[in-house]
């Protein structure tokens, strides 16, 4: 299932890294596309929304 998240604060390559690795620990099968211009992430998983925006919050980002 694809989930749509908007999330502040990414800047660089990094953040989009740290992202992706936060997401993966609860999902190591999930897809994640980055668009930082737009702000928007683009996972792809069977985790619950909850879960997958508590993994990109944790890593320090704003999730809207």
């Amino acid at each position: 299932m694809e989930q749509v998240f908007i999330v502040s604060g990414m800047s660089c390559g990094h953040c989009e890294r740290a992202i992706t690795q936060a997401v993966k620990q609860v999902d190591p099968q999930a897809q994640v596309q980055i668009d930082r211009s737009l702000e928007q992430v683009r996972i792809q998983s069977e985790q619950s929304r909850t879960l997958l925006a508590q993994a990109i919050t944790n890593e320090g980002y704003a999730v809207r």
